[in-house]
C-alpha cells in the first residue's frame, strides 16, 4: 500500500540532524592547551596595542570619546540582540504550528488512503510545485521572505478513466505541498535572522569584552602617566627653586 508521502514526493523537505563527535582525553587536553595559548596570545596582543597608545592629554580625550561612543552603542546592540532572539523564537513557533497542521491533514488523509491501493501508478507525480510566491518583510534591519502562495502543476488525467477520489487526492496533496513550502519559508526566515543574530552577538562581545575594557585601561594608564609627569614637573620646579634660593644666600 502506498503511503501519503508518495503524493508529494517532489516537495519533501530534508532535515539534517546535528551530529556530535566524541572527544578522547588527549584531544580534549590539546583543545584546552590551545585555548590557553590563544588566550595568552590575545592578552599579549592587547598589551601590545595599549603600548602603542600615546600618553598625552590629546590621546586621553580621544580614548574618553571612544569609550562614550562604545557605551552609547552597546545598549542598542544588546536591545537588537534581544529582539532577534525573540523573533527567532516566534518564527520557530510558527514553523512548528505549520508542521502540526500538516500532521493533522495527513492524519485525516489516512482514513481513506486505503483507496490508493487499487491504482498506485495514478499517484506518481500527480501534483508538483511549479513556483512559490513570497513577499518581503523587515525584522530589525533583516530582509526576510514572507510566504504567500504556490503554483502547482497537476499531471493530466482522464476523468472518465480515473476514480472519483483522485480529485480529493489532488486537493489534499496541494494542501500538504503548500504547508511544506510555507514551513520552508519559515526555515529560511530563521536562517537569515540567525545570521544577523550571530553578527550582532559578535559586536556585543567585541564592545563588552574588547573595546570598552581597552579604552578603560588606556584611560587609566594615560591618567597615571599624566599624573606622574605633573608630579615630576612640580618636583623639578621645587628643586630648581631651592637651588636658586641657595645661590642667592651664598652670594
Amino acid at each position: 500500500m502506498p503511503t501519503v508521502s508518495a503524493l508529494s514526493s517532489k516537495a519533501q523537505i530534508k532535515h539534517h540532524e546535528p551530529t556530535t563527535h566524541a572527544c578522547d582525553s588527549s584531544h580534549c587536553s590539546g583543545a584546552v592547551e590551545y585555548g590557553i595559548i590563544s588566550a595568552n596570545f590575545r592578552k599579549g596582543k592587547e598589551d601590545f596595542e595599549l603600548a602603542k597608545i600615546k600618553l598625552t592629554k590629546t590621546e586621553l580625550k580621544a580614548q574618553q570619546d571612544a569609550l562614550k561612543r562604545y557605551q552609547r552603542f552597546l545598549p542598542m546592540l544588546q536591545l537588537k540582540k534581544q529582539q532577534l532572539q525573540s523573533e527567532i523564537a516566534g518564527i520557530s513557533a510558527k514553523a512548528d504550528a505549520v508542521s502540526a497542521k500538516e500532521r493533522e491533514v495527513r492524519a485525516a488523509l489516512s482514513r481513506w488512503v486505503g483507496l490508493f491501493a487499487t491504482d498506485e501508478s495514478l499517484l506518481e507525480g500527480l501534483v508538483s510545485v511549479k513556483g512559490v510566491h513570497t513577499g518581503n518583510a523587515n525584522i530589525a534591519g533583516v530582509k526576510i521572505p514572507v510566504f504567500e502562495s504556490i503554483d502547482t502543476e497537476v499531471r493530466p488525467i482522464d476523468p472518465f478513466l480515473t476514480p472519483a477520489w483522485v480529485d480529493d487526492a489532488v486537493a489534499v496533496t496541494t494542501s500538504i505541498l503548500s504547508l511544506q513550502c510555507e514551513r520552508a519559508v519559515f526555515e529560511e526566515q530563521r536562517r537569515l535572522v540567525s545570521i544577523e543574530l550571530q553578527l550582532t552577538s559578535q559586536r556585543v562581545n567585541l564592545f563588552e569584552k574588547v573595546k570598552i575594557p581597552e579604552c578603560k585601561e588606556a584611560i587609566r594608564r594615560i591618567k597615571i602617566a599624566i599624573s606622574d609627569e605633573q608630579t615630576a614637573s612640580v618636583t623639578r620646579g621645587k628643586i630648581a627653586k631651592s637651588r636658586g634660593t641657595g645661590e642667592e644666600v651664598a652670594a
